[in-house]
């Protein structure tokens, strides 16, 4: 099995920060892509931003310049760097993962179960 476990949720000011962790565990080959989405409350969910495995980011327009997402291959581990945060930011975080569980295998797309980040005024 494949588990992805969030972390570094919690209640932050208007202009703070905070750095979410997403480590992926149990029966994994490789993982290509990861990346985070959100969805607030009565809202759909929507991509934050994405990484390859060799690195390349792609970012909503409405985090640009505000947040950065890099990942950590040996510990299978991707970060999300919220800095900036405004009160339209809170939201319930996922994250996900595209992993490979055996060489001969098929990637398959794995989700987190997700953790609140809520920006007070």
């Amino acid at each position: 099995q494949v588990q992805l476990v969030e972390s570094g949720g919690g209640l932050v000011q208007a202009g703070g920060s905070l750095r979410l962790a997403c480590a992926a565990s149990g029966t994994i080959s490789s993982i290509n892509g990861m990346g985070w989405y959100r969805q607030a409350p009565g809202k759909q969910r929507e991509l934050v931003a994405t990484i390859t495995s060799g690195g390349s980011t792609n970012y909503a327009d409405s985090v640009k310049g505000r947040f950065t997402i890099s990942r950590d291959n040996a510990k299978n581990t991707v970060y999300l760097q919220m800095s900036s945060l405004k009160p339209e930011d809170t939201a319930v975080y996922y994250c996900t993962a595209e992993v490979r569980k055996y060489t001969w295998s098929s990637a398959m797309v794995y989700w987190g179960e997700g953790t609140l980040v809520t920006v007070s005024l």
